[in-house]
């Protein structure tokens, strides 16, 4: 089973719906946080940097120019980058975002994967 987080607002590059660290990215960015909640993004966003690898791939494509188009998934057995992710939740719902959590079996063309994540470009029916 593979796991993402996502809300409602497109990605304008890939038309699906943004992750949570996109998300939380730009209300950064827009000054939109109190300090609390900046200061635990950032020690959250820390914690990833030292404990997920970096996708080496975003697409199936071997052109040099072709758009990354698949999405990260954390496979189920990643408990604890699972857990970071529902506290960045709880801070994302504060500002007036739903977040949904999909779950598949079938997140479409695997084309990175190492111990804790995938990047999949979606199938038709993936949910994205």
């Amino acid at each position: 089973m593979y796991i993402r987080f996502v809300v409602n607002s497109l990605d304008e590059d890939s038309g699906r719906r943004q992750g949570l660290f996109q998300i939380s990215s730009t209300l950064r960015e827009a000054g939109e946080l109190t300090h609390d909640e900046e200061t635990q993004l950032l020690e959250i966003r820390g914690w990833f940097n030292e404990h997920l690898e970096k996708p080496e791939s975003f697409t199936t494509s071997s052109k040099p120019h072709a758009l990354g188009v698949a999405l990260s998934w954390f496979k189920d057995t990643a408990k604890e980058h699972i857990a970071k992710m529902y506290a960045i939740s709880s801070i994302i719902e504060m500002h007036g975002f739903h977040v949904d959590i999909l779950r598949t079996n079938r997140p479409g063309y695997i084309v990175y994967e190492d111990k804790n994540q995938i990047t999949a470009e979606p199938y038709a029916d993936t949910p994205t």
